[in-house]
């Protein structure tokens, strides 16, 4: 398999990959880790290190210099791993498979179901596009240093389509980011921040059947999918 691992820091998953036979492009930042890592694999003809930013390389453009759909697997830099993750979504095409380590509260969200308070719009970009699942909580006391957290490894099973029918990726995005940006309100208010007239608004909430009481969180993948698509009518409509 061709991995790509982010954040390989001083080796130790790299070690376990490059053992199972993976060719291994691993992508790190501190400039200080990169002739380490290479010393330390110099014997491996499939390892090879980058010296990048991962939030800002292209996932996308680095599978087609590699002619290859990567798997993912990482222990991720805690402090990004919410745009990383969307990174990863956003370049999908770029990998057939995600196994990633989290801080638990984090694996917690990407899982959560409606109506849920874990449940937010990481959640449904995630589960949109891919078969997400908890694998396995990893304990604090297997790190050096030990962080003041839990782990959880999460895997993601990218599918060929989403779930639901989605016209347009960006108005969806637009729509499940208004309705979590105001948690405490009902859709009918968040979802003023998208431009909209508030009859507007309403008109397509009532097509869709969606009750305009009601708040982001309790909203399924289905729901956000046939509302984004009567909000993108509507906002076509209102620059027409």
């Amino acid at each position: 398999d061709n991995v790509l691992e982010v954040g390989p820091g001083t080796g130790i998953l790299t070690d376990g990959l490059l053992s199972a036979g993976g060719r291994v492009t691993a992508i790190e930042f501190d400039s200080s880790l990169i002739s380490e890592l290479r010393d330390k694999f110099a014997s491996f003809n499939n390892f090879e290190v980058i010296q990048a930013d991962a939030l800002k390389i292209s996932f996308l453009e680095l599978a087609r210099k590699r002619n290859c759909v990567f798997k993912a697997v990482s222990n991720l830099p805690y402090n990004i791993s919410g745009p990383i993750t969307a990174k990863f979504i956003e370049e999908r095409a770029a990998f057939s498979a995600l196994t990633l380590m989290f801080q638990k509260e984090v694996a917690r969200r990407l899982t959560a179901s409606p109506g849920t308070k874990e449940y937010g719009a990481l959640s449904v970009f995630s589960q949109v596009y891919a078969d997400v699942k908890r694998e396995f909580d990893v304990s604090r006391n297997v790190f050096f240093p030990k962080p003041k957290v839990e782990s959880t490894v999460v895997s993601f099973k990218f599918l060929s389509g989403p779930k639901v029918p989605i016209n347009d990726e960006v108005i969806f995005k637009k729509v499940v980011r208004a309705a979590f940006g105001t948690r405490r309100k009902t859709l009918l208010n968040s979802l003023k921040t998208l431009g909209l007239a508030r009859e507007l608004i309403e008109q397509a909430l009532a097509k869709t059947g969606i009750d305009p009481q009601r708040r982001g969180e309790t909203l399924t993948l289905s729901e956000f999918g046939r509302l984004a698509e009567e909000l993108q009518k509507a906002l076509y409509n209102a620059s027409h």
